[in-house]
């Protein structure tokens, strides 16, 4: 215990920070996925779906109503406006109060009709702006934490929003009738308590909530990145929505567990890929591709065995997770758990448009990626069910890696002619052999001694392999 305390003490300020907010993420994440199977034992698949739902559409209006300004523009500005970062924090702030009062205003101009294309009641959708208004602030202090490495005042309001919301949550649904409403306005509770205070403090230091130069700085930059995050939005929620409205709240309640459940992997592969940027760019700046193929083909394959351990594991989680009316969610299982290993693998790609600053890329193979989903799914929602919009997001993720595929290939013949950045062959192969493993899984999925020889055969390989493995996971972390 002393020499890890000595090597965390010997650590940089940016590596503890690094540190402490991934465990952040996974506290938060993790006490979410750990609550799933007791709210959906205690709300009927409608309440859930329409908790379901209320999320989705939050996802997607509040790209509209903050504009996403505590993302890529925040950093960029505490960079740009050095020594003036509250005044430019508590400003952006008043843009985003700004922005979603005029879509408040569009709302109360035509209540019944939004109503109707939301399929919320009145109250939610109060509830939402309500959130929208407040929530942003808290945004915008987290990142200025993430950004001067001050990781313990957000550890700290991390658990109080992850251990609060369930807590809240849970005693609001027990003792109310309308569960439903009662999920989303005790989980609204909380994030506009902390919300109120972060917006009454970042105001406070910064005095402003209007300057001109912040504001125009601020939408220039981030008003052409809005088509790429509502793509993104749009490319993860639109399928719940669409189930709601088209065949009803209670399907998309069961798609929504399963979706859940399958990204999973996603706490691994965001960590992976964070951490995979710096090195990708190391390896271009100093033409090391040997390095960058062989670090991304093992990576490439633990995403996609844990996908595989994720769709053998799948009938099991489900019966953990939620009641006997939900057991149809594991046939959604297997293609939304391959469908994390396209987006995984896209970003791959996507790094290399982003160090050469070919971002336009980025944003046509978002848009594609979102108008594809959504016509696939008015295509074959009906006539197929529910369980086909897991495979229409699988398809459009594949066809999401395989733009850009393409773009990153372009960008490689004007920027760096002739380079063997990635093993291309090899990525191909092992995608359409994960594809067929999917196919075959899905037909002996009822059969438990198939599913588990998989996971064992895995097991088994893994150890057998273990020293090339620890051997690529130490280099990969030199």
């Amino acid at each position: 215990m002393k020499k890890i305390l000595n090597k965390y003490r010997a650590l940089s300020a940016p590596i503890k920070a690094s540190i402490w907010f991934t465990i952040c993420n996974i506290l938060q994440k993790g006490i979410s996925m750990v609550t799933v199977p007791i709210f959906t034992r205690l709300l009927t698949t409608e309440q859930y779906g329409v908790y379901s739902v209320y999320q989705s559409w939050y996802s997607i209006i509040g790209v509209f109503a903050t504009l996403n300004l505590y993302y890529g523009v925040f950093n960029n500005g505490m960079i740009k406006y050095k020594g003036r970062e509250d005044e430019f924090t508590s400003s952006i702030q008043g843009l985003t109060t700004a922005v979603t009062g005029l879509l408040f205003v569009v709302y109360l101009l035509g209540m019944g009709y939004w109503n109707e294309t939301i399929g919320l009641s009145t109250l939610l959708i109060l509830v939402m702006f309500l959130d929208l208004f407040t929530t942003p602030a808290y945004s915008f202090w987290a990142a200025r934490q993430r950004f001067d490495y001050k990781y313990k005042s957000l550890v700290l309001v991390t658990l109080i929003i992850a251990i609060g919301s369930p807590l809240v949550g849970l005693a609001a649904v027990i003792l109310s009738t309308h569960k439903a409403e009662a999920r989303i306005i005790s989980f609204v509770l909380i994030q506009v308590c902390i919300g109120i205070f972060f917006y009454s403090l970042n105001l406070y230091r910064g005095k402003r909530f209007f300057d001109k130069k912040y504001w125009l700085y601020a939408l220039n930059f981030n008003l052409p990145l809005i088509p790429h995050y509502l793509s993104q939005s749009i490319l993860n929620q639109s399928d719940r929505i669409m189930i709601n409205s088209m065949i009803g709240a209670d399907k998309a309640a069961i798609y929504s567990v399963a979706y859940s459940i399958s990204t999973l992997m996603l706490l691994v592969t965001s960590a992976i890929n964070s951490s995979f940027i710096p090195f990708t760019y190391k390896c271009i700046s100093e033409k090391n591709f040997a390095s960058l193929r062989k670090s991304a083909n093992f990576l490439i394959t633990l995403v996609g065995i844990g996908s595989i351990v994720i769709i053998a594991f799948g009938p099991e989680i489900i019966q953990l997770f939620a009641p006997p009316e939900y057991y149809d969610a594991i046939w959604i299982i297997p293609p939304v758990a391959v469908s994390i290993y396209f987006m995984f693998l896209y970003p791959i790609f996507g790094n290399i448009e982003f160090y050469f600053e070919a971002n336009k890329f980025v944003m046509w193979a978002s848009i594609a990626g979102a108008i594809v989903n959504i016509g696939l799914n008015l295509i074959f929602l009906k006539p197929l069910g529910y369980l086909s919009a897991g495979y229409t997001t699988l398809l459009c993720y594949i066809l999401f890696a395989v733009g850009h595929y393409i773009f990153m290939k372009k960008v490689i013949r004007l920027n760096i002619p002739g380079e063997k950045v990635y093993d291309t062959r090899y990525i191909f192969i092992f995608s359409i052999l994960l594809l067929v493993a999917m196919f075959l899984m899905v037909l002996v999925y009822q059969n438990l001694l198939i599913r588990y020889l998989v996971i064992l055969v895995i097991a088994s390989t893994a150890v057998i392999k273990r020293k090339e493995i620890l051997t690529s996971i130490k280099d990969i972390r030199k």
